[in-house]
């Protein structure tokens, strides 16, 4: 058996961990830093640990590929995979902690606005005090109750929020953080009583354009929208718009529509707009790091026992 692990990231801690697994399942392990490197005679192999798409797209050998992110979207295509029954994991799970403590930062930034206050002390303006709010007393509602948002939630529990609703495709979540758990088809019902939208849902045809212009509108004068999922999720047009006319108070977007965000894109010039590209999870986080490659190996122990695999990705879904 042959596993090729591509990523410029991992430590030579975690490594030595894979190295050591791959020994006791009497496996071949290869590193690559990324696809370029990897020689034709490694394309034979098994199980991919990264991004691989030449490989996925051609070799029909290929038994498994586990993602180490957690958005798949990108890998339903038809045709991408060459072995349509090869086996697909994500590393949802690994990213909660990384991303939720984005979420907290950025909810502070705009509702504190400490961007404001940055930019004239960066100028060397003194200013006085303004009108600010706070996370406690804040009626917050969770889009997307998966690992993230649940991960967000129970972070910003800690600052006494009036509420915590949260909103799934299912309508149930275990977790006890949520005051209240609706259905996706309520949605339109709890906007109008939201302060802090934080969204974090993959990408699916359900997904697309969910906070459509309408939906917007119906959030409160002065809230604020935090995006952390994907960027089809929003009509980017309307939010702009809203926050031009100071309807919404702020937003957050990690995510876009189209990635890297245009130099052209209006967003770049948008009123109370905070923008960062995409980094609210990524394998620079030392506990992120050590959960992927943790997740990984559980799941090569299930593929070699012959195990069902923990974190594979229901393609009918999309997650």
């Amino acid at each position: 058996m042959k596993i090729l692990v591509i990523n410029d990231l991992f430590e030579q801690r975690h490594i030595e961990r894979i190295k050591a697994a791959a020994s006791e399942c009497k496996a071949q392990v290869f590193f690559y830093k990324n696809e370029k490197e990897i020689p034709q005679s490694d394309y034979d192999a098994d199980i991919i640990y990264g991004f691989a798409p030449s490989i996925v797209s051609t070799s029909k050998k290929l038994k498994w590929l586990c993602a180490p992110w957690a958005g798949v979207d990108s890998l339903m295509a038809p045709g991408y995979f060459a072995n349509e029954n090869c086996l697909l994991t994500n590393s949802a799970g690994a990213y909660g902690v990384s991303i939720a403590e984005h979420m907290i930062a950025v909810a502070l930034m705009m509702m504190r606005r400490l961007t404001e206050f940055y930019a004239e002390t960066m100028n060397g303006k003194w200013l006085f005090p303004r009108s600010q709010k706070s996370l406690k007393d804040c009626r917050i509602t969770v889009l997307g109750t998966g690992d993230i948002g649940t991960t967000f939630a129970k972070r910003a529990k800690a600052f006494e929020p009036k509420t915590i609703a949260g909103v799934c495709r299912s309508g149930k979540a275990d977790d006890p953080v949520y005051d209240h758990v609706y259905n996706v088809l309520d949605l339109d019902k709890i906007l109008p009583d939201t302060d802090l939208l934080a969204m974090s849902l993959p990408s699916t045809p359900e997904t697309k354009g969910i906070l459509s212009r309408k939906r917007i509108s119906l959030l409160p004068e002065g809230a604020y929208v935090i995006n952390v999922g994907r960027g089809s999720a929003i009509d980017e047009e309307a939010l702009v718009e809203n926050l031009e006319s100071e309807h919404l108070a702020g937003a957050a977007l990690d995510v876009f529509q189209t990635e890297p965000l245009p130099i052209n894109s209006e967003l770049w010039k948008t009123k109370n707009l905070l923008i960062t590209p995409h980094i609210a999870g990524n394998l620079t986080v030392p506990y992120t790091k050590d959960k992927n490659v943790q997740m990984f190996l559980e799941d090569l122990k299930n593929f070699v026992t012959g195990k069902p695999l923990r974190y594979l990705v229901d393609r009918n879904l999309g997650y």
